[in-house]
């Protein structure tokens, strides 16, 4: 047993310092990034905001909607083969979808018949665990770039600049960051594990652009402020669930509640999610999620245009002309968590 003292931080335990800005307006701010992906050579240029692929967040109808604002959509992995064949033969060059994809030997096999079917329309993959410290994660992800190295793979879930290094070279393009910090996530509280969601992006940032790799923050963001912070921090990618739930595009079941229409919300580890896809909880092991009913928020396309311009805004107040720049402009002042809480920042 070893206890690290080193300060770590989630987002609310932090506000960006604003700084001088020759940006007259928001509209100047350029939110879009370019990259060519290290082991793919894939070159991609959009908004790098995901989807999460979660069933009720990462669906058809939300990939559609998210393409018109250069978005991403990670789609879950519940779909039927012929679904996802007939998705990705009609996918547009504009939309970036991700299949998703577990590491089982079903889910492997289940991909290589979508891919030979459509080619090279599914190009980006999300190779989606909860622990990305696995041996059999990593040899999924070998077998996977053995296989297919031209496809764009990210990767994970993991929390710490080794392990992000360590998918770097075993052939991940994108390391999938966070462990816990999701609004409908238990894993802290019923296994004790995690880690600081903004302190786990500085970290696996650092570590994966020395090595000419790319992050993904994954859970945490619970407003826009959050979305900057995650950028700010290092993260090259931000993927949403919370907050693009709970909208037409999410196909979730919609009922009512004390004359309000609600709709249910849940992780992909949570009790209603292992009953629905996989017959209900294995007796080894415990939910690690759970089920809220959030108010129906009608179209997602409202929600999306909030969080950009939140985005841009904060790219304003430091300074940054593009989303590219935001990291290098970024000064966090730590706070004390109870005035977050008194002035309604958590």
């Amino acid at each position: 047993m070893r206890i690290e003292e080193e300060l770590k931080l989630d987002f609310q335990d932090v506000l960006i310092r604003p700084k001088r800005s020759t940006l007259t307006s928001r509209s100047d701010v350029d939110i879009s990034r370019e990259f060519v992906f290290r082991h793919s050579g894939r070159g991609y240029r959009g908004v790098p905001i995901i989807a999460a692929n979660m069933d009720t967040v990462g669906t058809f109808e939300m990939a559609r909607v998210l393409a018109r604002h250069q978005l991403a959509t990670a789609l879950h992995k519940h779909y039927a083969e012929a679904e996802l064949t007939e998705f990705f033969r009609e996918l547009p060059e504009t939309t970036t979808a991700f299949y998703s994809m577990g590491i089982t030997r079903e889910d492997y096999e289940k991909f290589c018949r979508v891919k030979q079917e459509v080619g090279d329309a599914v190009s980006f993959v999300c190779v989606d665990v909860a622990n990305g410290y696995t041996r059999s994660f990593v040899d999924a992800l070998h077998r996977l770039r053995d296989a297919w190295p031209q496809i764009t793979i990210m990767a994970g879930n993991v929390v710490t600049g080794e392990m992000a290094e360590e998918l770097i070279l075993d052939g991940a393009d994108i390391v999938k960051v966070g462990i816990g910090p999701g609004s409908v996530c238990t894993t802290r509280k019923m296994t004790g594990i995690g880690y600081p969601q903004l302190s786990a992006v500085i970290e696996c940032a650092d570590a994966a652009h020395g090595l000419g790799g790319l992050i993904c923050a994954d859970g945490g963001c619970t407003s826009p402020g959050d979305l900057a912070k995650a950028f700010g921090g290092g993260a090259d990618f931000v993927m949403l669930g919370g907050m693009l739930a709970g909208h037409d595009e999410c196909m979730g079941e919609v009922t009512e509640r004390s004359g309000k229409r609600k709709v249910r919300f849940y992780g992909m580890s949570s009790r209603t999610a292992m009953d629905k896809h996989a017959g209900g909880v294995a007796n080894y092991r415990a939910s690690e999620g759970k089920e809220v009913l959030l108010d129906y928020r009608g179209p997602v396309e409202g929600t999306v245009l909030e969080i950009l311009g939140g985005v841009r805004s904060a790219c304003t107040y430091v300074g940054a002309h593009k989303l590219r720049e935001l990291s290098k402009r970024t000064t966090f002042i730590r706070v004390a968590r109870q005035l977050n809480e008194v002035f309604g920042q958590s």
